[in-house]
């Protein structure tokens, strides 16, 4: 099924399986994921990214396109639903801890490249801890989950301008400190 978010949505505000399907397959890793950087339990996470799923499905019909694009409101829902678990869990540290993130993209990469030396990892983390936690914020958000500028920006409260900024500022450091040329 290759529509639009705006459709599946439609979809699955007239009660559409097919498309409630389709809209989990093309969601699922950006709402896990995201829900996983917060909460840090796999277990927990996927009791969030179920929850926001079903309040998507339930309130479908609320959507209104002229407030933001599908997937801001969606990873909205899903920030909100895993700050809830965390309270409701007694966590009350901050909801995104850089050293969390930190440990997510590492362990991505060792996924996704078995190649990767030991020095490599460590060189990258150095780098990592060595930006401010909101630079660390939106690069996981942005390199490894895929989110767009303007999603990081929504979801950290910030003006797009400056979750860019952030953005370039921060993967700056990291080749600079990686000793990574061009871009």
């Amino acid at each position: 099924m290759n529509l639009s978010d705006d459709s599946l949505l439609a979809g699955m505000a007239m009660g559409d399986a097919a498309a409630a399907a389709a809209f989990v397959r093309r969601y699922q890793p950006r709402v896990y994921g995201l829900a996983l950087t917060i909460v840090r339990s796999n277990t927990v996470a996927e009791e969030v990214a179920q929850e926001a799923f079903l309040r998507i499905w339930r309130s479908a019909t609320a959507y209104d396109a002229r407030r933001g694009q599908v997937g801001t409101w969606v990873l909205t829902i899903t920030r909100n639903l895993a700050i809830d678990a965390l309270r409701l869990r007694g966590n009350h540290e901050q909801p995104i801890e850089p050293q969390a993130l930190m440990e997510t993209l590492l362990s991505r990469e060792e996924r996704e490249s078995r190649s990767t030396h030991v020095e490599d990892k460590e060189q990258l983390r150095s780098a990592l801890c060595a930006l401010p936690p909101e630079q660390v914020r939106l690069i996981v958000l942005f390199v490894v989950y895929g989110l767009t500028a303007q999603e990081t920006a929504d979801l950290e409260g910030i003006p797009l301008g400056t979750a860019k900024t952030r953005i370039r500022r921060g993967i700056a450091k990291l080749r600079e400190a990686l000793e990574v040329s061009g871009g």
